[in-house]
């Protein structure tokens, strides 16, 4: 039984030199390894046999159950009458990935499975606005990170940001205008999240 945990482990060697990255993977057969080059970007190091089932980085990964990721895009370019003048919540109307099913497009709210580090990433575009933009990325009300958005001279411009979060499992984590309007529209914009790793 040893024999085979040791056989399915997962070695990675990452070397990082001029944007090269070489990546060693023995199979569980002990052949020649695979050697594979390009952007070297993460590198991790876990021993699922040690670790309980779940809870392992590696395993994780490999077994694709704890995978949670979603990006969504405005596609239209109307007023916003869906956005609540209480709530000021940035929709999306276009799912592009939604890995996990854990972003809901109805209400424009990722809802997260379990306890981890997310990151996230948004660029909101205000279109024929003179005014300046304030947006905040929100866990469970509270604002986290923020962004603004305030050329005069220009037809179209973005408010962008991105970050690390940590969140628990539950909490909610959404879009909210903190100031200005976009009565222009917000055609083109963005908002992107996935797990990291889970804690």
């Amino acid at each position: 039984m040893r024999k085979e945990r040791e056989r399915g482990r997962l070695e990675l060697l990452c070397w990082t030199q001029k944007n090269c990255c070489t990546v060693e993977s023995r199979g569980q057969n002990d052949t020649e390894p695979i050697v594979l080059e390009g952007k070297c970007l993460v590198v991790c190091d876990s021993t699922p046999s040690s670790e309980p089932a779940g809870n392992a980085l590696g395993m994780s990964v490999r077994s694709g159950s704890g995978r949670v990721a979603f990006s969504v895009s405005r596609q239209t370019n109307h007023e916003p009458t869906d956005m609540s003048n209480r709530t000021m919540i940035i929709y999306f109307d276009n799912i592009l990935v939604n890995v996990g099913s854990h972003f809901e497009s109805e209400s424009s709210v990722f809802l997260a499975p379990r306890r981890g580090v997310y990151s996230f990433n948004f660029h909101v575009v205000k279109a024929y606005n003179r005014q300046t933009i304030q947006v905040s990325l929100m866990v469970n009300g509270w604002p986290m990170i923020s962004a603004f958005a305030g050329d005069q001279d220009v037809t179209r411009e973005a408010a962008t940001n991105a970050g690390l979060v940590i969140m628990e499992k539950g909490d909610k984590a959404y879009l909210r205008l903190e100031r200005g309007n976009l009565m222009g529209g917000w055609k083109y914009s963005t908002f992107s999240g996935f797990l990291v790793f889970p804690l």
